[in-house]
C-alpha cells in the first residue's frame, strides 16, 4: 500500500441565507447550500466541498465512504474510480456527482497536506496567479444594487472583467435586460470587459436579437443564451453573434464536454469542479477541451477551482461568484483577495490552504 489508509469520510452540510434575494434569467433563490467533505488519514484532514442540496452529506455517508476507507490515501484515481461505480444505479449526473466532487477535492488536499505541498504544485503548476471575474449582477438587484457591487469589483478590487444575469424570467423581459446591460457598460466604462449569462432562459432567435441590440456595448462573453443541452442552438448563435459563447457548467462527466466540443457549441467550455467529478475529471476536461484548441474556464466555487487552474495551461480565467465568494470567505481561513483580477495562490501553506472555521459554520449547520 502506498502511503496511509484513509482511516474516515465525514460529511456535513451547511445553509447560508443571501444578503439579499437573488435570481438570474430561469430560477430565484434566498440560500445557498454547501456541502463539506473530510477525509482523514495519517494524522492529516483533506477538505472539499461542494453546492448542492443536503442530500449529497448522505450520498457520501452511505455510498462513497464505504468504498473510500481502507484504500491508500494518495491513491487517487483508484478511489475517484471506485467512486464512480458505487454510484452508477444513482445516475452521476447531479446530486451523486456533487458529492463525489467533494470527496475527490477533498483527497486532493489530503494528499498535497500529506506530501507538505500545495496543491497546485503537486498537480503541477503552470501560473501562480489566476484570472478572475466578478460575477452577480442578479436580475432582483435594482440599479442602486447593481451598481454599487460593479463598482466595487472595477473600482476598489480593480477586476478587470465582470458579469450580470440577464434572459430574466425566461426571456419575458429583453427590455429590461437591453437597460441593465447598458447601465453596466456606464458603471465599468470602456476598458472593462462586459460578460452576460442568460442561463439557457433565450430561445435562438430571441438572443440573437437581444445581442443584436446590444451591439454597441462590446459584450465579450454570452453564457448560456439557450439551454446547454440545446448544442445546436448553441452553435447557431455562436456563428450568428460577435460575443463568445460558452457553456458547460452542468456538464457531470467526460462525454458531456467531448459533446459539447465536438458540436462546435462554443468558443470556450466551461467545467464545474464541484459538479464534474472533482479535480481529477476537471483537469481531463481541460484536456479535452485543448485537443479542440478552446480554453477552459471555472465556474463558480472560485476557492475550490484556483489550484486546480493554476495546474491548466489552456485557463481562462476563474468565475468570483458573489454567493460562493462570500460563504468561502465565512467559513474559511486562508481565503484568497482577488484584487486586481487576479488570485495569487499562497506557497507557504499545504493543500489548497483552507481550514474550516467551524464556530463561524455551525450555526447554519443543517446536516
Amino acid at each position: 500500500m502506498t502511503g496511509p489508509p484513509v482511516e474516515a469520510v465525514e460529511a456535513s452540510a451547511y445553509t447560508v441565507p443571501t444578503d439579499a434575494p437573488e435570481a438570474d434569467g430561469t430560477l430565484a433563490w434566498d440560500t445557498t447550500t454547501i456541502v463539506l467533505a473530510r477525509v482523514r488519514a495519517g494524522g492529516g484532514t483533506g477538505l472539499g466541498w461542494t453546492y448542492g442540496p443536503a442530500a449529497c452529506a448522505v450520498v457520501i455517508g452511505d455510498r462513497l465512504a464505504p468504498v473510500v476507507r481502507g484504500r491508500a490515501a494518495l491513491d487517487i484515481t483508484g478511489a475517484w474510480q471506485a467512486m464512480v461505480r458505487a454510484v452508477r444505479n444513482d445516475g452521476r449526473q447531479g446530486v451523486a456527482g456533487y458529492a463525489l466532487s467533494a470527496v475527490d477535492v477533498a483527497l486532493w488536499d489530503l494528499k498535497a497536506r500529506l506530501l507538505d505541498l500545495p496543491l497546485h504544485r503537486l498537480i503541477g503548476a503552470a501560473r501562480e496567479e489566476v484570472p478572475v471575474y466578478g460575477s452577480g449582477g442578479f436580475t432582483t438587484y435594482d440599479d442602486r444594487a447593481l451598481t454599487r457591487q460593479l463598482a466595487h469589483w472595477t473600482q476598489e478590487r480593480r477586476i478587470p472583467r465582470v458579469k450580470i444575469k440577464i434572459g430574466e424570467s425566461w426571456g419575458a423581459n429583453p427590455g429590461r435586460d437591453l437597460e441593465r446591460m447598458r447601465l453596466s457598460r456606464r458603471i465599468v466604462g470602456a476598458d472593462v470587459e462586459l460578460f452576460v449569462d442568460a442561463n439557457g432562459g433565450y430561445t435562438v432567435k430571441q438572443a440573437v436579437r437581444v445581442m443584436g441590440e446590444a451591439a454597441g456595448l462590446d459584450v465579450r462573453w454570452l453564457e448560456e443564451p439557450v439551454s446547454s443541452d440545446d448544442l445546436d442552438g448553441l452553435r447557431e448563435v455562436r456563428a450568428a453573434v460577435p460575443s463568445e459563447v460558452t457553456a458547460g457548467e452542468y456538464g457531470g462527466d467526460l462525454t458531456y464536454f467531448r459533446r459539447m466540443c465536438q458540436a462546435g457549441a462554443v468558443d470556450c467550455l466551461q467545467a464545474d469542479v464541484s459538479r464534474c467529478g472533482g479535480i481529477s475529471e476537471w483537469l481531463r476536461v481541460a484536456a479535452v477541451a485543448a485537443s479542440y484548441g478552446l480554453q477552459l474556464s471555472g465556474h463558480c466555487a472560485p476557492h475550490l477551482h484556483a489550484h486546480a487552474a493554476a495546474a491548466v495551461p489552456n485557463l481562462r480565467h476563474l468565475e468570483w461568484f458573489h454567493d460562493h465568494a462570500r460563504i468561502e470567505t465565512m467559513f474559511f481561513d486562508g481565503a484568497l483577495d482577488p484584487d486586481d483580477g487576479l488570485l495569487r495562490l499562497r506557497r507557504d501553506a499545504p493543500g489548497h490552504g483552507l481550514s474550516l472555521r467551524d464556530a463561524d459554520a455551525e450555526p447554519y449547520r443543517v446536516g
